[in-house]
């Protein structure tokens, strides 16, 4: 019994020594053969930029992201979003206060992202989509939407700027994901 333990741990041992490739059927000493990280270093050129930046990318994105979610996600439990909206254009809200508070929140929260990025790279579709959210809250503001205007044209106009809204959060996620991905 103790032979065929022996005889065993014998066995496995020398697959080990198979299997991890350490033979000297060469010659070779291990000194003479360079280590693979080091092989792969002198392959690698040195232009090839760090991992550093990516890296520091990567947490910024995710740090905007997180912001930027979090602020989101609040004001959506409160306000809805998209056809849930109070300035869905199929709400009966989309020309009262109650749109014009939605709209203050998605403007807040497009200030936060804007913030966020503050001019850094890789955030174009978060940066527009803030942007043109800001736009459509000023245009929704200077034509008095949140008023019950009675004049035809008026409530028509507000129709465009009161869907940018609606859809606000949307926008704002969909960018921050965006910025994950560096656009």
């Amino acid at each position: 019994m103790k032979w065929q333990a022996l005889r065993a741990a014998a066995v496995l041992g020398m697959s080990g020594l198979l299997i991890t490739g350490c033979s000297d059927s060469e010659g070779a000493k291990p000194s003479d053969h360079p280590p693979a990280a080091t092989a792969a270093s002198a392959a690698a050129p040195s232009s090839a930029p760090s991992a550093e930046p990516v890296s520091a990318r990567a947490q910024a994105a995710e740090k905007v992201k997180l912001a930027v979610e979090k602020r989101i996600s609040a004001d959506e439990r409160q306000f809805g979003s998209g056809v849930n909206s109070p300035c869905s254009t199929s709400s009966p809200q989309m020309l009262t206060a109650k749109c014009k508070a939605a709209a203050d929140a998605t403007s807040d929260a497009a200030g936060l992202a804007l913030t966020e990025i503050d001019g850094r790279q890789g955030f174009a579709t978060l940066d527009s989509a803030a942007r043109k959210l800001q736009t459509a809250v000023r245009t929704y503001e200077t034509l008095g939407c949140a008023t019950e205007p009675t004049a035809a044209d008026t409530r028509t106009a507000c129709l465009e700027p009161a869907a940018v809204i609606a859809q606000g959060f949307a926008d704002l996620r969909g960018g921050a994901n965006a910025g994950l991905a560096g656009k």
